[in-house]
């Protein structure tokens, strides 16, 4: 953890709670820290680049947060640089409440999980909605994935303020038809070659 994130997220109401339960001691050396953990490093950028979604939080009118799912092909979430995010937002069910809420407040969280491997990154920042103009139009060219068949509608640019990883603990590992088919392959390959011997076996006995 940088201390960028220590020092937004942990509030005076979050500090009396690490007090209490023993945890301060260790958090309060992260606050004096050396590491801004502001800037993505090379590990975050593979990270972030082998993403297929992530969770995107904003904040209501009311107060409320609000999660929603943003998807894609692999990569839709682009670096643009060390504190810059970017991507094209997909047509939806057109209720459009995080677009809402970021026009009333452009703080966003980014929540990128990778459950086969058990890791999480934490990402807060500031979004900025491109739309219905020719500058919106020329990074929505950009970033849309040419494989997409959905059309995007804007595009969302995030100007990161902090990152933390989680640790792995309690994330119970899950997998796609594409990450499930590459940890099956050698399986597929080891059973067409028992089926390949056993014919020949077959014909050996045959003749």
């Amino acid at each position: 953890m940088g201390r960028r994130f220590a020092e937004i997220a942990f509030t005076p109401l979050v500090k009396e709670q690490q007090k209490l339960h023993g945890s301060r001691h260790l958090y309060e050396r992260v606050e004096h820290g050396y590491d801004l953990g502001d800037k993505l490093g090379e590990f975050e950028r593979e990270f972030i680049a082998g993403r297929d979604g992530f969770y995107l939080a904003s904040v209501t009118e009311s107060g409320w947060p609000y999660i929603q799912f943003r998807g894609g092909s692999k990569g839709f979430l682009r670096v643009l640089d060390e504190r810059t995010l970017a991507f094209a937002d997909l047509r939806g069910n057109k209720q459009y409440i995080s677009v809402g809420n970021l026009k009333h407040d452009d703080r966003v969280a980014l929540f990128l999980m990778d459950y086969p491997n058990q890791s999480r990154l934490k990402i807060l920042g500031y979004a900025k909605v491109y739309e219905g103009d020719e500058e919106a139009r020329a990074l929505i060219e950009k970033l849309r994935a040419s494989e997409e068949k959905t059309p995007p509608e804007r595009a969302m640019v995030i100007k990161i303020a902090a990152f933390d990883w989680n640790c792995p603990q309690h994330i119970t590992p899950r997998y796609t038809e594409e990450e499930l088919a590459k940890v099956l392959e050698p399986l597929h390959r080891r059973l067409e070659e028992l089926e390949e011997a056993n014919k020949r076996l077959r014909l050996a006995s045959q003749a």
